[in-house]
């Protein structure tokens, strides 16, 4: 029963929300209020998102440690794979200050009691296994292009990148595969985390209603994907410093675009 209610919630029968079809204006309501969550909340955001950074920098320095300065552009760009988990405290927070409760950063631990915490977690355990899929996927990509070696400095990296065959290669297969989990992770998870908060429907339910979401906005859910991979990209320089604004933003932001599509 329990492993039923993880996946089902708390009905007997799984109970799917009605979803609606949503236009750029929304994307930019969304945006809008994400930001104004974050200028209400500064200090306990920038307190909670100051961990992605930190975390960047660690898995960074340890790869860059490790000789394995490929993969720091593949989790760059992974953030974008577990940021809908690693958010989840935030949009409790965009929540509560929904409700007009003046939030705190302990706000954010309020998940750890939510009914749907299993389901979250399995939900998150999704994505880490995406996330670590498309690690071995990226490496196994440059193995395959330039052999298990490493490349012994910074610039020399960049220069087989830039001006080799095997580097252009390397740019269209990485980005075009990276795509495609992108792609994935977007469809499953843009509204589900905000809706195991507000709900109790289960992980099923929850993936299957962003999946509904996203194929009744096609157009709005990539133009939203590409917003938070450009937003991604820049809060990742220098050295994922900016994630502290960035993190925030988009998953207030993100709180608010599951209003606008997933009717309450």
């Amino acid at each position: 029963m329990a492993n039923l209610h993880v996946l089902a919630g708390a009905s007997e029968s799984p109970d799917f929300p009605a979803v609606r079809k949503i236009g750029f204006a929304d994307l930019r309501w969304a945006l809008a209020r994400g930001v104004d969550d974050f200028w209400a909340m500064p200090t306990h955001v920038v307190f909670l998102s100051i961990i992605y950074p930190i975390v960047g920098i660690m898995l960074g320095r340890m790869i860059y440690g490790a000789g394995v300065l490929p993969l720091l552009f593949p989790l760059a760009a992974g953030f974008a794979l577990i940021g809908p988990f690693a958010a989840i405290g935030l949009y409790e927070m965009s929540r509560q200050r929904e409700r007009g409760v003046d939030a705190t950063w302990r706000d954010a631990f309020a998940v750890l009691h939510s009914p749907s915490r299993d389901a979250i977690l399995a939900l998150g355990l999704l994505l880490t296994v995406i996330f670590l899929i498309w690690m071995a996927t990226a490496q196994s990509i440059y193995q395959s292009l330039f052999g298990y070696g490493s490349p012994e400095s910074v610039s020399q990296f960049v220069n087989d990148v830039f001006t080799t065959r095997q580097g252009h290669m390397l740019m269209l297969l990485g980005n075009g595969v990276g795509l495609l989990f992108a792609i994935l992770v977007l469809t499953i998870s843009v509204v589900s985390f905000p809706l195991l908060l507000d709900r109790d429907v289960g992980a099923v339910v929850a993936a299957l209603t962003s999946v509904r979401a996203v194929a009744a906005n096609p157009v709005t859910m990539a133009a939203w994907g590409v917003i938070v991979a450009v937003l991604l990209a820049i809060g990742s320089l220098p050295f994922f410093v900016g994630l502290a604004v960035v993190m925030p933003i988009l998953a207030h932001a993100t709180w608010h675009l599951y209003r606008r599509v997933v009717v309450a």
